[in-house]
């Protein structure tokens, strides 16, 4: 299959482009190379990729309209590009990056004749729960970027409708791994770490995350391409959720040191606990989370130490 992929030269995109790659796919990928990266880091991210057989990459930003032309030929589109971050902007600037982009992308998509957009949402769209969270859940998110989420499922559900596109959501639970964005919070943690420097913690660490290892994210998402049923929506978890002290203990004690914690106030836009309910992927998708806590994390530290610099 040929596979657009927006958000290729981010953290997940690079990684789901490798596998697109790997399972013989030709994969057409296109980034705004924006500044939620460092100088030089989402360059690293694709430089292999930009030699490899069967891949190409298109610098182009979603806001300046529907790229048509872009994913002309292409079978399926995966939608990863977005405003990211849940502290980062205004109400308006995540409208535009997340709403704004997923229309542009299903209005393309409908010219150039592509079957299938696979659009990658968050976990954030459910707010607070008391435990595992199925898919038909209230949404009710506390957040700008939670609420942008909401409306750019519901926009895209609404264009794919009318424009016979079809269209499978993916929810994905506080992703990790190597390539991690510097702004999220294993990311933080290693570089507070190995400058020596103090990490500030909002809260008291013992809110609980569903942790997803990055790889396993792009396997989740490659199988939404061919076995996703139209107008689903997936979660996409580690499916064994920790307090966030206990995995920075985990990696304090895999890299050899640890930051002092400098605790602040919770944010009020985070929930307590995040918890995915897996049924509907397991059962439609075929997929499994494979990769344990501590084995993402010592992958990711190991990235970082391969890498001989924070910047790479």
């Amino acid at each position: 299959m040929r596979i657009g992929v927006t958000g290729a030269a981010g953290f997940i995109g690079s990684h789901l482009s490798e596998r697109l790659l790997a399972a013989g796919h030709e994969v057409r990928g296109i980034d705004a190379f924006t500044r939620f990266y460092p100088r030089g880091r989402k360059e690293a991210n694709v430089a292999a990729l930009r030699a490899a057989p069967g891949f190409e990459l298109l610098e182009q930003n979603l806001l300046y309209g529907p790229p048509a032309g872009s994913l002309a030929g292409l079978d399926a589109v995966c939608h990863l590009a977005g405003r990211p971050g849940v502290r980062t902007g205004s109400a308006a600037t995540y409208e535009a990056g997340n709403v704004g982009t997923t229309a542009a992308v299903v209005e393309g998509a409908a010219r150039a004749g592509v079957r299938r957009v696979v659009l990658a949402s968050s976990s954030s769209v459910y707010g607070p729960a008391g435990g595992r969270v199925a898919e038909d859940a209230d949404l009710a998110p506390l957040s700008h970027y939670g609420r942008s989420k909401c409306r750019a499922e519901r926009r895209a559900s609404e264009l794919a409708g009318r424009l016979g596109v079809e269209l499978v959501v993916l929810r994905y639970f506080t992703v990790y791994g190597p390539r991690q964005r510097p702004d999220m919070a294993f990311a933080r943690f290693v570089a507070s770490a190995l400058e020596g420097e103090r990490m500030p913690l909002l809260g008291d660490g013992g809110q609980v995350r569903d942790f997803t290892y990055v790889e396993d994210v792009a396997e989740a998402t490659e199988l939404a391409v061919t076995r996703g049923t139209d107008r689903a929506t997936y979660n996409v978890s580690g499916g064994a959720p920790v307090t966030l002290a206990h995995a920075f203990g985990v990696l304090g004690e895999l890299l050899g040191t640890a930051p002092k914690l400098d605790p602040r106030p919770a944010d009020e836009r985070d929930p307590r606990s995040t918890a995915a309910d897996l049924t509907r992927a397991r059962t439609d998708l075929g997929w499994e989370p494979r990769t344990a806590l501590a084995e993402g994390l010592a992958r990711q530290a190991e990235h970082v130490a391969a890498a001989g610099s924070l910047g790479a």
